[in-house]
């Protein structure tokens, strides 16, 4: 992993990022997905040299992950997210970005568009978190079964996690064991627990929850919108595009067959070409 770089935003949070191509005008964020160990660098590491050709391109650990502060306190995760990925923008001075967002990441990306619609541009989303309803698959699927499993009494285990990774892709090879013990040691440190235990109370939380039910707002999305889905995703099911195809205004959806939720690693070089025109054209 490299060093990355930080910043401290308003409310005192200090957030971790990688960054390229700084030498072009229009900027690119990236938003990982939200499992246990995820981080900018496990999701994004080799997709951010290949954006960095055509974007300024900034790869953020979220809140809670990576090396960025992992606060327990703090509102419905998604518009948590979302102002502290402004509050990025701010301090780099940004004034409006493109966003990639993969699962959590994607979710993260529309609250952003949504309360904050002047500085979202085009958004690429991969089987993205509370915007997929699933119409025909039972909820909640395999993927979130085993994501709530890794903390689970007795405890979290490289077994529990490995289960949970093989279950992301399509293509078995992609779990290695160098990724899982990499995986591991982030997710289990007591920081992280506690971050990813908080994250999932905010999406429970009466006072908040309907924040994280994207679905009902996304007919609200002004920005051109490429939805990316895996034929296999075994965590946000194909289904779950129907109705964010249906009800955002200037949505497409590209379907990748023999791929689960990591469209950015499973199908590299298509993935790359597809959104990389969809941002420039």
């Amino acid at each position: 992993m490299t060093e990355g770089k930080y910043v401290e935003i308003a409310g005192g949070l200090r957030l971790h990022y990688h960054e390229a191509g700084a030498e072009h005008e229009q900027t690119v964020l990236l938003l990982h997905g939200g499992g246990p160990g995820a981080s900018a660098w496990s999701n994004f590491a080799r997709n951010i040299p290949v954006f960095a050709k055509s974007f300024r391109t900034i790869a953020v650990d979220q809140p809670g992950f990576g090396r960025s502060d992992k606060p327990t306190e703090h509102p419905q995760y998604f518009r948590h997210s979302a102002n502290a990925v402004v509050g990025l923008l701010d301090a780099l001075r940004i004034e409006r970005a493109h966003i990639v967002g993969n699962s959590l990441g994607g979710g993260a990306a529309v609250r952003l568009a949504l309360d904050h619609p002047d500085r979202a541009g085009r958004l690429v989303l991969m089987g993205p978190g509370g915007l997929s309803v699933n119409v025909f698959s039972p909820d909640p699927t395999e993927g979130i079964k085993n994501l709530a499993r890794f903390a689970a009494p007795p405890g979290p285990s490289k077994e529990k996690l490995e289960a949970f990774l093989r279950v992301m892709v399509y293509d078995q090879s992609l779990i290695t064991e160098e990724l899982v013990a990499e995986r591991f040691a982030a997710a289990s440190a007591p920081e992280s627990l506690a971050a990813m235990a908080a994250m999932g109370a905010s999406f429970a939380d009466p006072d908040g929850y309907e924040l994280g039910m994207l679905w009902r707002e996304a007919h609200r999305l002004r920005q051109r919108v490429l939805l990316i889905w895996g034929r296999e995703d075994r965590v946000n099911p194909l289904d779950g595009a129907l109705l964010a195809l249906k009800t955002i205004p200037r949505a497409q959806l590209h379907v990748f067959g023999r791929c689960g939720h990591w469209a950015q690693l499973e199908k590299f070089d298509e993935f790359n070409q597809l959104s990389i025109d969809f941002l420039t054209r």
